[in-house]
């Protein structure tokens, strides 16, 4: 069996393990997607979706973020933790959307990765969930998993990318991220996985080769 044959037999079963998984962060348009990314790193979803709802609230607008004093923004976001940087990239992020997007957030890989604090990881988790565009999020879960089932060697997000975009049908790019998010959370952790309960042990590298007999 290739990988890409193994890879396939993964998602199906983990299909049906994960049947309703989709974007744990809560978002109503593009920029508000593009602001809770950025203040997901490094951060829970469920923390980020506990700051987003007041401050989605009050500041609707790139316009919005700009005027805003940035200790006030920090002072919103603080819970988030590296809330200093990621303020100064949202409004920094905020003010490029102004003045070379007309405010719009753009739905090209090649714009998004020009805004402040925007890197590939966040340009697809809104390409995939704002613009239909398939895009594969390589987040720690992902790049875990992909080297643990001997997909890759490398830690390398874009290496890991462009192998799994090898390995995957277009149409499921998007749902694979989370797939391999719920998976690593549940089962697959970082200390400790959870190897005998796990549905695709058997093909899974890390696994067979830490077998003991």
């Amino acid at each position: 069996m290739n990988d890409k044959q193994r890879m396939a037999k993964i998602l199906d079963i983990l299909a049906k393990e994960y049947p309703n998984v989709k974007i744990q962060l809560n978002f109503s348009n593009p920029f508000e997607l593009l602001i809770a990314t950025i203040l997901s790193a490094q951060c829970t979803d469920e923390r980020v979706n506990k700051v987003t709802p007041s401050l989605f609230k009050k500041y609707k607008s790139p316009s919005d973020y700009v005027n805003i004093p940035i200790e006030e923004l920090e002072k919103e976001i603080y819970s988030t933790g590296y809330y200093k940087a990621k303020a100064k990239h949202i409004k920094e992020m905020s003010k490029m959307l102004l003045e070379k997007y007309n405010g719009v957030v753009p739905s090209q890989l090649e714009e998004l990765i020009k805004l402040p604090g925007v890197g590939r990881k966040t340009a697809n988790v809104v390409l995939g969930h704002c613009f239909n565009v398939p895009a594969i999020v390589v987040d720690t879960h992902v790049i875990k998993l992909s080297n643990r089932l001997g997909f890759v060697c490398t830690k390398n997000a874009e290496i890991i990318e462009r192998k799994l975009m090898e390995l995957i049908p277009k149409n499921k790019w998007v749902i694979f991220t989370h797939y391999f998010i719920s998976h690593g959370r549940k089962i697959c952790t970082a200390r400790n996985p959870k190897c005998n309960e796990c549905v695709i042990s058997k093909y899974c590298k890390y696994y067979l080769e830490n077998i003991v007999y």
